[in-house]
C-alpha cells in the first residue's frame, strides 16, 4: 500500500461508516478506529461541506460520500504535551510547544493543540472530555501562548476580540544582524492585505551578530513576522522558509536551531468576568537561544 492514499467511497447502500471504509480500503477495523479518532475520516452529506467524522458507527445513507486520508507517517506522529497556563472553564490558555500544530489537516488532527486537549485534558472535577475550538493560530514551528474556547459562543466572542484588536499578543525572536536601537515598524502588505509589525531590540550579541527582539503586530497575516523581518534584512534564526541557512550554520551550534520565535505574552479583559488577564512566559519557557555575557543591552 502506498505511503499515503486517499480513499473515496460513494455510499450505495445504507451501512455504518466503519463498514463502508472496511469494504473499500482493506484495512482492519482496529486500524480504521484509529483513523476515526485521529481525524483522518471525512463525510459529505448532500450539499453540505465535508466534515470530519469520528463516530465509527455513524449510519450512512445512500448518496453520502465518505473519505479516508490515510497516511501512516502522519497517524503515527506524537505531539509533545502542551502546558496549561490558565483554565477559565469556558476557555483556557496553553503554552504550545514547537512542532505542535494549531489546527489539523485532512490527514489527521491528533497532534493539533485543540484535539490534544480534547483527548488528554480533564480538570479535577470533570469526567467527560471538553470540546475545544481554536480562536487564533500559531505556525507549527512557533512556540507560545494560545487560547482555546470550550463553547461555540466563547469561540465567537474571542474571535471577535482578536478581530477588534482587543487581545494583545507579543512575541520575542532571535534575529540575525544588529537590529536598530530604535523601534522599527514594517507595513509591507502581505497577500495584498494590510499588515503592520512593530519591532523593538531587547539586546544584541556582537560575537554571533544576533539580536533579541520584541514584536507586536496589529494584524495577523500568515507568516507576517517572519516575512517582515526577512524583508528588512533581519531574518529569524532557524527560519527554514524565509531565513538564511548559511547564517544559521555560522552560529557554531551542533545543529541548525528551530525557529527562534515565541508568542510570549497575552493581555486582554476576560469576556466572562471582566477582569484583566495577563499571561507571560518565563525566560525558560521562551525556549530561545541564550545571548552570551558580552551582550549589549538596550540603552536606557
Amino acid at each position: 500500500m502506498p505511503t499515503a492514499q486517499h480513499f473515496k467511497h460513494p455510499v450505495t447502500t445504507a451501512q455504518s461508516a466503519i463498514d463502508a471504509l472496511a469494504e473499500c480500503t482493506g484495512l482492519s477495523k482496529a486500524e480504521l478506529k484509529a483513523c476515526f479518532s485521529k481525524g483522518a475520516v471525512w463525510l459529505t452529506q448532500g450539499k453540505q461541506k465535508p466534515a470530519r467524522l469520528r463516530r465509527v458507527k455513524k449510519n450512512l445513507n445512500v448518496g453520502d460520500l465518505i473519505e479516508l486520508y490515510y497516511n501512516p507517517a502522519v497517524l503515527q506522529e506524537d505531539a509533545t504535551a502542551p502546558t496549561l497556563m490558565l483554565d477559565q472553564q469556558q476557555y483556557s490558555i496553553w503554552f504550545k510547544p514547537r512542532g505542535m500544530l494549531s489546527q489539523g489537516s485532512k490527514w489527521g488532527d491528533h497532534t493539533a493543540l485543540y484535539r490534544w486537549v480534547e483527548m488528554n485534558y480533564r480538570a479535577e472535577n470533570e469526567t467527560a472530555p471538553r470540546q475545544a475550538w481554536i480562536t487564533h493560530r500559531l505556525d507549527r514551528a512557533t512556540a507560545g501562548l494560545q487560547i482555546l474556547a470550550h463553547t461555540k459562543k466563547l469561540a465567537q466572542t474571542l474571535t471577535h476580540l482578536f478581530e477588534q484588536h482587543q487581545i494583545h499578543k507579543q512575541y520575542q525572536a532571535i534575529v540575525h544582524g544588529e537590529f536598530p536601537a530604535e523601534v522599527q515598524s514594517y507595513r509591507t502588505p502581505i497577500d495584498d492585505k494590510p499588515a503592520t509589525t512593530h519591532v523593538q531590540r531587547l539586546q544584541y550579541e556582537p560575537d554571533r551578530n544576533i539580536s533579541q527582539v520584541r514584536v507586536t503586530i496589529e494584524s495577523g497575516r500568515k507568516h507576517q513576522i517572519r516575512k517582515h523581518l526577512s524583508q528588512a534584512g533581519f531574518p529569524i534564526v532557524g527560519d527554514r522558509l524565509y531565513g538564511d541557512e548559511s547564517l544559521d550554520a555560522a552560529l557554531r551550534i551542533e545543529q541548525r536551531p528551530d525557529l527562534q520565535l515565541t508568542a510570549y505574552r497575552l493581555q486582554f479583559t476576560c469576556p466572562i468576568n471582566g477582569e484583566p488577564i495577563e499571561i507571560e512566559l518565563s525566560d525558560e519557557q521562551l525556549d530561545l537561544l541564550q545571548l552570551t555575557h558580552n551582550t549589549i543591552p538596550e540603552p536606557g
